[in-house]
């Protein structure tokens, strides 16, 4: 069964905690994100704790989801807020007016999508795939979740710290040398080892949701990648140290020599 109670109970969780994106568009896909994937782990935490289906690395990736939820959207939140630069250049981006009928689809877009993301995890409880000590697969994935969820966060604190001692040029130290956009490798990690963990749960027509939900997650990824190569390449392009930092560096994977998502204009 794909679309179970505890389901329908995460989309209207998610679609609380997302709404605020009617007051401001952008929050639908970043701070109510961060918001509807922490409730979608105290959801599922309190569900397992109230059904008395306890799993040890369950209750691990639904504390994962609290910590990586809550610490990105306040993140998020505060970065707007005390950033005035930032606010600024997010406020004309945004400039013209959402149609309420857009804002609603997106609404109802993200409130079945971040439930999506989760469902690996979620049909590990539906499906009565926990033991007191879970398998192999839950371990794997909740020590990868754990990884991304430390990478994103650690990429997020030096981004902000460099930005703020230069804020004329991309960041290129820390997790930066590794790659051009760690946070974001960061995200896609933690969403593997969810996907990871449910791979001995997910069962038949539940396997669709998985992995539309892991997909569309990645997809995300690689074009906030590609429009932030976008936006650096406009903003440093004339910059000796950073065509040379984006020609060495990869873009979005570590050691995986793709340096470009954006074809350079002649």
């Amino acid at each position: 069964m794909v679309f179970t109670p505890l389901f329908w109970i995460l989309v209207a969780v998610s679609a609380v905690l997302c709404c605020i994106g009617f007051y401001k568009f952008v929050w639908f896909m970043s701070v109510g994100y961060g918001l509807a994937v922490a409730g979608c782990g105290a959801t599922m935490l309190i569900s397992s704790l109230v059904s008395g289906q306890i799993s040890i690395p369950y209750i691990i990736i639904c504390i994962l989801f609290i910590v990586y939820g809550c610490r990105l959207g306040l993140f998020l939140l505060l970065r707007e807020l005390k950033n005035a630069a930032y606010r600024k250049k997010l406020d004309a981006q945004t400039s013209k007016p959402v149609p309420f009928f857009v804002k609603a689809a997106m609404w109802a877009m993200m409130a079945f999508l971040y439930p999506a993301q989760v469902s690996p995890v979620l049909f590990r409880q539906v499906n009565g795939g926990m033991t007191l000590a879970g398998d192999v697969c839950a371990w794997i994935g909740a020590v990868i979740m754990l990884i991304g969820v430390v990478i994103e966060a650690v990429a997020d604190r030096q981004k902000s710290a460099q930005k703020k001692k230069n804020p004329h040029m991309a960041a290129t130290k820390g997790l930066f040398r590794l790659c051009r956009c760690p946070n974001y490798f960061g995200e896609i990690l933690v969403w593997t080892g969810c996907f990871v963990s449910g791979i001995t749960a997910v069962k038949g027509p539940q396997w669709i949701m998985a992995v539309i939900g892991y997909v569309l997650i990645v997809y995300i990824m690689f074009s906030g990648a590609k429009r932030l190569e976008k936006r650096q390449n406009k903003n440093y392009g004339d910059n000796p140290e950073y065509i040379e930092y984006s020609s060495k560096t990869p873009i979005l994977i570590p050691f995986i020599p793709v340096y470009h998502l954006v074809k350079k204009e002649k």
